[in-house]
Protein backbone atom coordinates (compact mmCIF):
# COMPACT_ATOMS: atom_id res chain seq x y z
CA UNK A 1 0.00 0.00 0.00
CA UNK A 2 1.40 3.36 -0.98
CA UNK A 3 1.58 6.26 1.46
CA UNK A 4 -1.03 8.17 -0.58
CA UNK A 5 -3.45 5.19 -0.55
CA UNK A 6 -2.87 4.78 3.20
CA UNK A 7 -3.68 8.45 3.80
CA UNK A 8 -6.79 8.22 1.59
CA UNK A 9 -7.97 5.09 3.42
CA UNK A 10 -7.28 6.72 6.76
CA UNK A 11 -9.31 9.77 5.78
CA UNK A 12 -12.23 7.53 4.77
CA UNK A 13 -11.93 5.57 8.01
CA UNK A 14 -11.86 8.78 10.05
CA UNK A 15 -14.94 10.09 8.26
CA UNK A 16 -16.80 6.81 8.86
CA UNK A 17 -15.76 6.78 12.54
CA UNK A 18 -17.04 10.34 12.95
CA UNK A 19 -20.55 8.91 12.72
CA UNK A 20 -20.92 7.66 16.27
CA UNK A 21 -24.40 6.17 16.25
CA UNK A 22 -25.10 2.74 14.74
CA UNK A 23 -28.06 4.26 12.87
CA UNK A 24 -25.79 6.85 11.26
CA UNK A 25 -23.29 4.19 10.20
CA UNK A 26 -26.04 1.97 8.77
CA UNK A 27 -27.49 4.96 6.90
CA UNK A 28 -24.07 5.86 5.45
CA UNK A 29 -23.37 2.24 4.48
CA UNK A 30 -26.82 1.97 2.85
CA UNK A 31 -26.22 5.21 0.94
CA UNK A 32 -22.83 3.99 -0.24
CA UNK A 33 -24.32 0.68 -1.46
CA UNK A 34 -27.15 2.56 -3.18
CA UNK A 35 -24.67 4.80 -4.97
CA UNK A 36 -22.89 1.70 -6.27
CA UNK A 37 -26.13 0.49 -7.91
CA UNK A 38 -26.80 3.93 -9.38
CA UNK A 39 -23.40 3.68 -11.00
CA UNK A 40 -24.21 0.24 -12.40
CA UNK A 41 -27.52 1.47 -13.88
CA UNK A 42 -25.79 4.49 -15.39
CA UNK A 43 -23.15 2.23 -16.94
CA UNK A 44 -25.89 0.01 -18.43
CA UNK A 45 -27.85 2.97 -19.77
CA UNK A 46 -27.76 2.92 -23.52
CA UNK A 47 -29.62 5.98 -24.69
CA UNK A 48 -29.10 8.76 -27.19
CA UNK A 49 -30.85 12.10 -27.50
CA UNK A 50 -31.37 14.80 -30.09
CA UNK A 51 -33.79 17.63 -29.32
CA UNK A 52 -37.01 16.17 -27.95
CA UNK A 53 -36.19 12.71 -29.33
CA UNK A 54 -34.67 10.04 -27.08
CA UNK A 55 -33.50 6.72 -28.49
CA UNK A 56 -33.51 3.82 -26.05
CA UNK A 57 -31.23 0.81 -26.45
CA UNK A 58 -30.54 0.41 -30.17
CA UNK A 59 -29.68 -3.27 -30.67
CA UNK A 60 -29.40 -5.99 -33.25
CA UNK A 61 -29.10 -9.75 -33.34
CA UNK A 62 -25.89 -11.56 -34.19
CA UNK A 63 -25.88 -12.95 -37.71
CA UNK A 64 -24.52 -16.29 -38.92
CA UNK A 65 -21.37 -16.29 -41.08
CA UNK A 66 -22.15 -15.29 -44.64
CA UNK A 67 -25.45 -13.57 -43.81
CA UNK A 68 -25.93 -10.35 -45.72
CA UNK A 69 -28.88 -8.91 -43.75
CA UNK A 70 -29.66 -8.10 -40.14
CA UNK A 71 -32.34 -6.24 -38.20
CA UNK A 72 -32.12 -3.18 -36.00
CA UNK A 73 -34.41 -2.51 -33.05
CA UNK A 74 -34.94 0.35 -30.60
CA UNK A 75 -37.52 2.49 -28.85
CA UNK A 76 -37.97 6.15 -29.79
CA UNK A 77 -39.56 8.53 -27.27
CA UNK A 78 -40.73 11.99 -28.29
CA UNK A 79 -41.04 14.45 -25.39
CA UNK A 80 -41.81 17.34 -27.75
CA UNK A 81 -45.08 19.07 -28.53
CA UNK A 82 -45.03 18.12 -32.21
CA UNK A 83 -44.86 14.82 -34.06
CA UNK A 84 -41.61 13.75 -35.72
CA UNK A 85 -40.73 10.99 -38.17
CA UNK A 86 -37.80 8.57 -38.39
CA UNK A 87 -36.94 8.88 -42.07
CA UNK A 88 -33.55 7.16 -42.46
CA UNK A 89 -30.87 5.14 -40.69
CA UNK A 90 -27.38 3.83 -41.30
CA UNK A 91 -25.16 1.13 -39.86
CA UNK A 92 -21.39 1.37 -40.25
CA UNK A 93 -21.05 -2.26 -41.33
CA UNK A 94 -24.01 -2.29 -43.75
CA UNK A 95 -24.02 -1.19 -47.37
CA UNK A 96 -27.47 0.29 -46.90
CA UNK A 97 -30.26 0.43 -44.33
CA UNK A 98 -34.00 0.57 -44.92
CA UNK A 99 -36.98 0.93 -42.61
CA UNK A 100 -39.20 -2.17 -42.89
CA UNK A 101 -42.41 -3.53 -41.42
CA UNK A 102 -43.60 -7.08 -40.98
CA UNK A 103 -47.35 -7.64 -41.12
CA UNK A 104 -49.80 -10.49 -41.56
CA UNK A 105 -51.77 -10.45 -44.83
CA UNK A 106 -54.34 -13.25 -45.27
CA UNK A 107 -52.50 -15.33 -42.69
CA UNK A 108 -49.15 -14.84 -44.42
CA UNK A 109 -46.43 -12.82 -42.73
CA UNK A 110 -44.93 -10.30 -45.11
CA UNK A 111 -42.10 -7.81 -44.89
CA UNK A 112 -42.01 -4.60 -46.89
CA UNK A 113 -40.19 -1.25 -46.90
CA UNK A 114 -42.00 1.57 -45.10
CA UNK A 115 -42.64 4.56 -47.29
CA UNK A 116 -42.29 7.95 -45.57
CA UNK A 117 -40.72 6.61 -42.37
CA UNK A 118 -42.10 5.85 -38.92
CA UNK A 119 -44.16 8.51 -37.15
CA UNK A 120 -43.20 9.29 -33.57
CA UNK A 121 -46.17 11.12 -31.98
CA UNK A 122 -45.72 14.10 -29.69
CA UNK A 123 -45.37 12.87 -26.09
CA UNK A 124 -45.45 9.33 -27.44
CA UNK A 125 -43.24 6.44 -28.44
CA UNK A 126 -42.53 4.26 -31.44
CA UNK A 127 -41.00 0.83 -31.01
CA UNK A 128 -38.95 -1.00 -33.59
CA UNK A 129 -38.92 -4.67 -32.59
CA UNK A 130 -38.68 -8.14 -34.11
CA UNK A 131 -41.86 -9.04 -36.06
CA UNK A 132 -42.90 -5.39 -36.45
CA UNK A 133 -41.32 -2.16 -37.57
CA UNK A 134 -37.54 -2.57 -37.75
CA UNK A 135 -34.41 -1.41 -39.51
CA UNK A 136 -33.16 -3.74 -42.24
CA UNK A 137 -29.38 -3.74 -42.50
CA UNK A 138 -28.51 -4.90 -46.02
CA UNK A 139 -25.26 -5.86 -47.73
CA UNK A 140 -23.48 -6.52 -44.44
CA UNK A 141 -19.73 -6.20 -44.86
CA UNK A 142 -19.10 -8.62 -41.99
CA UNK A 143 -21.23 -10.72 -39.63
CA UNK A 144 -22.73 -8.98 -36.60
CA UNK A 145 -21.14 -10.69 -33.59
CA UNK A 146 -22.70 -10.96 -30.13
CA UNK A 147 -21.12 -8.53 -27.67
CA UNK A 148 -19.90 -6.10 -30.32
CA UNK A 149 -21.08 -2.51 -30.71
CA UNK A 150 -21.61 -1.02 -34.16
CA UNK A 151 -21.97 2.69 -34.92
CA UNK A 152 -24.88 4.04 -36.91
CA UNK A 153 -27.10 7.06 -37.36
CA UNK A 154 -30.82 7.82 -37.19
CA UNK A 155 -32.31 10.74 -39.09
CA UNK A 156 -35.54 12.41 -38.07
CA UNK A 157 -37.55 14.83 -40.23
CA UNK A 158 -37.52 17.60 -37.61
CA UNK A 159 -34.88 16.70 -34.99
CA UNK A 160 -32.12 15.91 -37.50
CA UNK A 161 -29.46 13.18 -37.44
CA UNK A 162 -28.09 11.57 -34.28
CA UNK A 163 -25.18 9.16 -33.89
CA UNK A 164 -26.10 5.92 -32.11
CA UNK A 165 -24.42 2.64 -31.25
CA UNK A 166 -26.17 -0.69 -31.83
CA UNK A 167 -25.35 -3.37 -29.27
CA UNK A 168 -25.25 -6.81 -30.84
CA UNK A 169 -27.18 -9.44 -28.89
CA UNK A 170 -27.48 -13.21 -29.42
CA UNK A 171 -29.05 -14.79 -32.49
CA UNK A 172 -32.77 -15.05 -31.72
CA UNK A 173 -32.65 -12.47 -28.89
CA UNK A 174 -35.88 -10.64 -28.09
CA UNK A 175 -36.44 -7.19 -26.52
CA UNK A 176 -35.58 -7.09 -22.83
CA UNK A 177 -38.71 -5.49 -21.43
CA UNK A 178 -42.17 -6.35 -20.23
CA UNK A 179 -44.27 -9.09 -21.75
CA UNK A 180 -47.05 -7.68 -23.88
CA UNK A 181 -49.48 -10.57 -23.32
CA UNK A 182 -52.61 -11.31 -25.35
CA UNK A 183 -50.49 -12.83 -28.10
CA UNK A 184 -49.41 -9.46 -29.47
CA UNK A 185 -45.87 -8.93 -30.58
CA UNK A 186 -43.82 -5.81 -29.83
CA UNK A 187 -43.80 -3.39 -32.72
CA UNK A 188 -46.36 -5.48 -34.62
CA UNK A 189 -49.15 -3.63 -36.31
CA UNK A 190 -51.93 -6.06 -37.07
CA UNK A 191 -54.13 -5.22 -40.02
CA UNK A 192 -57.70 -6.53 -40.33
Amino acid sequence: MTLQAFRKQSASSRLFRSFTGIEQRIAIATLAIGLLFVGVDAARAHEFKIGAIEIEHPWSRATPPGAKVGGGYLVIANDGDSDDTLVAATLESAGRTEIHQMSVDNGVMKMRPVEGGIAVPAHGKAELAPNGFHLMFMDLKQPLKQGEKVKGTLTFAKAGTVDVVFEIDAIGAMPKHEHHGDGDMPGMKMEN
